[in-house]
């Protein structure tokens, strides 16, 4: 009980560093709620019982503190005597990356793929979603274009390219954030009702994939192959894979449709394919995994049939969630 009570005060205290973070009106203000998110955020990851969660939970601590130091010293020189130097450009683009190691964004996603790994399924869905919240809006505030463009096309390379040899469930997740994450900052740079919008949809498909996979314990792709498995759940597995890689009629093609239109409206062609290939290749790996999932089958141990019984109920939900948001998505499109 002792244990429950403190983590949901560190849950309270999560939530809470994040609207210190986006409603203050300093720099120093948004560090602050930054380091009370990472402060709250370590107690909620870390396992005394488990080796690879306190491992887990020092690599996270190690990075974000890096990126923490990095943007405090940046909005030090910003406010300091060198304000008065031509120094504009180099400031907002060590202070954009800063902001882009805390979400775990390529080039500086040497830690993310490693700590998901570490982590169970409800505190990866944490870092996934709420964790991005933060950096996110105060990326908003204060960008480098170029340096962010740059930095969209190596987020949608290595998130792409990074799934292919994949056989973890939470590694695919990580890479396909790292994908997700180069769509959201694009949406970010254009308004941010269009990034609330993009980021709901995939905390909505995240949520559900993370939901079902915590449910049946799957962790390895090759758990996705037992044999007799409902049928609901593999068509669940269908729907939010497709969905993720942003497939049309799903949900998860609403947002990128919008931000492919704007892309084309304002001619940048050569962004529009590299968002439109990297896609398709995400789209190639998911429909391996489901095309597999559907033809391979092993018969299942006794232990895995228990469980699903259990949890039957629930997984019928997160199914019957996941085809109604496809039937919705296709009358919208109509």
């Amino acid at each position: 009980m002792n244990n429950n009570s403190n983590k949901m005060f560190f849950l309270f205290i999560l939530f809470f560093s994040t609207l210190i973070s986006i409603s203050s009106n300093s720099w120093f203000g948004c560090w602050i709620g930054l380091e009370i998110n990472l402060l709250s955020f370590i107690p909620l990851i870390s396992n005394s019982k488990n080796l690879l969660s306190v491992e887990t939970s020092l690599k996270y601590f190690l990075t974000q503190s890096l990126a923490s130091i990095n943007f405090l010293f940046m909005i030090l020189i910003k406010f300091s005597l060198l304000k008065n130097f031509n120094m504009n450009n180099i400031i907002s683009i060590m202070m954009n990356s800063s902001l882009l190691m805390k979400m775990g964004s390529a080039p500086f996603h040497f830690w993310f793929p490693n700590i998901v790994e570490g982590l169970s399924w409800m505190n990866n869905f944490m870092l996934m979603t709420w964790q991005k919240i933060s950096p996110m809006i105060l990326l908003s505030y204060y960008f480098n274009k170029n340096f962010l463009i740059f930095m969209i096309i190596t987020n949608l390379i290595i998130g792409s390219l990074g799934g292919l040899n994949q056989t973890s469930l939470r590694k695919l997740l990580a890479f396909s954030s790292i994908n997700n994450l180069g769509w959201m900052i694009f949406s970010i740079m254009i308004s941010e009702n269009l990034w609330l919008f993009y980021f709901l949809i995939y905390s909505m498909m995240i949520s559900m994939m993370i939901s079902l996979f915590f449910l049946m314990n799957m962790y390895f792709m090759n758990q996705l192959f037992i044999n007799n498995m409902n049928f609901f759940i593999k068509l669940n597995l269908l729907i939010n894979f497709l969905s993720l890689g942003g497939l049309p009629p799903f949900m998860g093609f609403m947002p990128k449709w919008i931000i492919i239109n704007f892309l084309l409206i304002n001619k940048f062609y050569f962004l529009t394919f590299i968002f439109m290939m990297t896609s398709l290749i995400i789209i190639y790996y998911y429909i391996r995994i489901i095309y597999s999932s559907f033809m391979f089958n092993y018969f299942k141990m006794k232990w895995v049939n228990l469980l699903m019984k259990n949890n039957m109920s629930l997984i019928n939900l997160s199914s019957f969630i996941s085809i109604s948001s496809m039937i919705l998505s296709t009358f919208i499109f109509m």
